[in-house]
C-alpha cells in the first residue's frame, strides 16, 4: 500500500534533512505541506515529496540556489502540462481519424 501523507518527521528521516531546509522551501512556496487536524501537524502529500526529492537534488548536486529550484520546477510543471495538452490533441486527431475510416 502506498501512502498518502508522510509527517514532517518521516521526510525528515527519509531525505536526511533538516527543518531548516523544509522551512526554507516552505518560504519559498516551493513545497506547501498541508496541515493535519492540529496546526502544528504539516503533512506531506505524494507530488511535494516529488518536489522535495527534485530540489534536493538541485541544491545538493547542482548547487542550484532557491530561487532557481522555484523557477526549475514552475518550468518543470508547465512542461508537464503542455505534454498533457499535446497527448489530448493527438488523442482527439487519432479519434478523427479513425471515425474518418469508418
Amino acid at each position: 500500500m502506498v501512502k498518502d501523507y508522510w509527517t514532517l518527521s518521516e521526510v525528515v528521516e527519509i531525505f536526511q534533512v533538516n527543518e531548516t531546509f523544509l522551512s526554507d522551501l516552505e518560504e519559498e512556496d516551493i513545497v506547501c505541506p498541508e496541515c493535519g487536524e492540529n496546526a502544528s501537524t504539516k503533512l506531506f502529500p505524494h507530488d511535494e515529496m516529488e518536489k522535495l526529492r527534485i530540489a534536493k537534488i538541485l541544491m545538493e548536486e547542482m548547487e542550484v540556489n532557491l530561487p532557481g529550484v522555484e523557477i526549475i520546477l514552475r518550468m518543470r510543471q508547465n512542461m508537464i502540462a503542455m505534454r498533457a495538452q499535446f497527448d489530448a490533441i493527438l488523442d482527439d486527431l487519432a479519434e478523427t481519424f479513425r471515425a474518418a475510416k469508418k
